[in-house]
């Protein structure tokens, strides 16, 4: 069992300091001191972005004053809790209320008074807000394709994890998706380039990076939080919801994720939150060879897209690991591959690498090299000849300066699986190089040629082609060309 000990230190803090005020100060503060209306925390909202490791905690707290001058206590012991980032609002009555000044006393680190002069006797509710770090998130998927693997459901997981040295219950969670410049940002502020930020002095750049996050929480805010919170007085010890869902809100340069009704995050805890699932998405089955991105193999995919026809594409989903599994008809899953995927917009593809397949042979062989176009270069002069122009046999003083080199290659795919496959193959070449073949290559960039096939069930296919590569001074550029073979 937990405690809620950061909380409870902070409030006990908050009395005692209340008392050491109203027994050392004059008798009439001590009169509009009551130690019965020590508030507890209202509601709080965690909104918190991982990229910056920087949550916004929102707290609101109902305080009983008395009429003039009522001095609170808040300190953050044991805390990641930002200082300078502290800050009391006073929500309503807010025309009652005055803060007056915030002191930062020299004998007692982490902690501070606020002095608000009261025109009335009664309850009003304040909001304090700063930031925190130690707080973070990461999302994981689970992939579950059917029998046939013809369709996908995908299912979202938010994990939230706890190391900020504060408890936080009844919590409102928001997770930010995306990039908000933070250095461009306090670059604009101080009115430098973004190259010298690095270079301010710490004091600075840490009072401008806490403007420039209070800027990007008050525009997330102004465009959110209106739609995806609940109201003041509805914010505190709300009713978990049955089912946990992740509500979106997009913005111009990222995305609010509102977890739906509260949590308890205690110190030093993850807790990991369901955010989405989407069923029966078309499923699309390719082999690929990109040597860049996969080694150099043949690699399974399964292929669908972040949109609606796939029951997605309401939001991006975030980095996070993919667990893949196949429904095995047997009341059970088969365990396929995991990976982890980086940030996919609306609309863009989810592409899930299931490794090499067993079953499917891919072999490239190399059935003949030859070198042709061969030129020298006549000693001492700027005369060049090409070889085997013709048929005399003359003896010169002269070097080898340009040739081709001309390799004939047979790419051999076997498919020993149930089901045709879709094969695609990247080949990248340095250099100045033609791709000779009766195939129907096209160049993905200027320097990869892209095949495509498709292999029946048990059957063979062969590709041929040719690679021409131009050496010493015959090169003239730096691309690939393509070739028909009857150039051969």
């Amino acid at each position: 069992m937990h405690t809620n000990i950061p909380h409870l230190r902070k409030l006990a803090a908050l009395a005692a300091l209340l008392a050491i005020t109203a027994t050392a100060s004059q008798r009439s503060l001590a009169q509009n001191i009551d130690l019965s209306t020590v508030p507890s925390r209202d509601s709080v909202q965690l909104t918190i972005y991982n990229s910056e490791d920087i949550t916004l905690v929102r707290e609101t707290r109902v305080i009983s004053f008395k009429k003039g001058l009522n001095p609170l206590q808040f300190s953050w012991a044991n805390t990641l809790i930002d200082p300078s980032s502290v800050e009391l609002t006073i929500l309503q009555p807010a025309d009652k209320l005055e803060l007056l000044d915030t002191t930062f006393p020299h004998d007692k680190p982490q902690m501070l008074y606020w002095n608000v002069q009261s025109e009335f006797d009664g309850e009003a509710t304040v909001q304090i807000t700063y930031f925190t770090s130690g707080i973070t998130w990461s999302a994981d998927y689970v992939a579950i394709a059917d029998g046939d693997e013809a369709t996908l459901d995908l299912e979202g997981f938010v994990r939230i994890t706890n190391n900020s040295g504060e408890e936080y219950e009844n919590a409102q969670v928001r997770l930010v998706v995306g990039t908000i410049n933070l250095v461009e940002k306090i670059a604009q502020l101080a009115q430098i380039p973004a190259s010298e930020v690095s270079e301010m002095e710490d004091l600075a750049r840490r009072e401008l990076k806490s403007q420039a996050t209070r800027e990007f929480f008050a525009k997330a805010d102004k465009l959110a939080y209106d739609a995806a919170t609940p109201t003041l007085a509805g914010m505190g010890g709300g009713e978990l919801a049955e089912a946990k869902q992740i509500v979106k809100e997009g913005l111009s340069e990222y995305f609010i994720y509102t977890v739906e009704g509260t949590e308890t995050i205690p110190n030093g805890w993850s807790k990991r939150l369901h955010s989405f699932e989407a069923n029966d998405a078309p499923l699309k089955i390719e082999y690929r060879y990109r040597p860049r991105e996969y080694g150099d193999q043949l690699v399974r995919m399964y292929l669908l897209a972040n949109d609606e026809e796939s029951h997605l594409g309401t939001t991006p989903l975030p980095d996070g690991v993919v667990r893949v599994f196949r429904n095995n008809g047997r009341d059970g899953l088969s365990y396929l591959a995991q990976q982890t995927v980086k940030y996919i917009p609306i609309g863009d593809k989810i592409e899930l690498n299931l490794g090499v397949d067993p079953e499917v042979v891919f072999e490239l062989v190399k059935k003949g090299v030859s070198r042709e176009k061969i030129w020298t270069q006549i000693h001492n002069t700027n005369t060049f000849k090409l070889v085997g122009d013709d048929a005399r046999r003359e003896e010169e003083n002269a070097s080898v300066v340009g040739w081709a080199d001309r390799t004939e290659y047979e790419q051999r795919i076997r498919n020993y699986t149930a089901k045709p496959i879709d094969v695609e193959i990247r080949r990248t070449y340095d250099g100045h190089i033609a791709f000779i073949s009766g195939l129907e290559p096209k160049l993905h960039d200027y320097q990869t040629v892209e095949l495509k096939t498709q292999v029946k069930p048990g059957e063979k296919e062969t590709l041929d082609f040719t690679i021409v590569q131009q050496q010493g001074t015959n090169v003239k550029q730096n691309n690939v060309t393509l070739e028909a073979a009857s150039k051969l």
